[in-house]
């Protein structure tokens, strides 16, 4: 983190109901085709979704300042949602919750990843590579709204890698 936002407190929570209208400004401004608050509120109750925040608290007032949904599902993680609010990009939020989900994941025996993005998504394409995923595959017209083609890009643990 840069030296002027060396005074902030952060922490990681689990998502909650109340934290919705944060979560979802940040939806909007982050995406073209944005979740509606359903959306989150059935990934709260499903049970294998992990949900959780990143609260910073800066000069007194607490704001949410990244997002991660993830499901663990039999032998893989799958990243569904992830988005930083504008004001806190670049501070490495992103590359923290990808390694949170990575070792969330490790600790259930999970060493395997996976997720889709937009095929004009340099910049989470990006991300994802620095987070050592790669392009294994395309899903074409993934998504409705543009009919755009999503990449299926995978990441494998380490310890799975010196295992194998």
């Amino acid at each position: 983190m840069s030296s002027e936002n060396a005074n902030q407190q952060i922490s990681v929570d689990l998502m909650k109901k109340e934290d919705l209208p944060e979560i979802l400004a940040i939806e909007r401004a982050s995406f073209s085709a944005p979740w509606t608050e359903g959306m989150f509120l059935d990934e709260l109750k499903t049970t294998h979704a992990q949900c959780l925040s990143i609260k910073v608290e800066r000069e007194g007032k607490a704001y949410i300042a990244a997002y991660i949904i993830f499901w663990l599902v039999a032998d893989e993680v799958h990243l569904h949602n992830l988005a930083v609010r504008s004001d806190f990009r670049r501070q490495g939020l992103a590359c923290n919750m990808m390694n949170l989900m990575k070792d969330i994941a490790a600790q259930v025996g999970i060493t395997r990843q996976t997720l889709e993005v937009r095929e004009s998504n340099l910049g989470a394409i990006n991300l994802y590579r620095k987070c050592g995923f790669v392009v294994k595959g395309k899903r074409p017209r993934y998504y409705t709204d543009t009919n755009e083609d999503a990449l299926v890009m995978w990441a494998e643990n380490e310890q799975e890698k010196n295992n194998g």
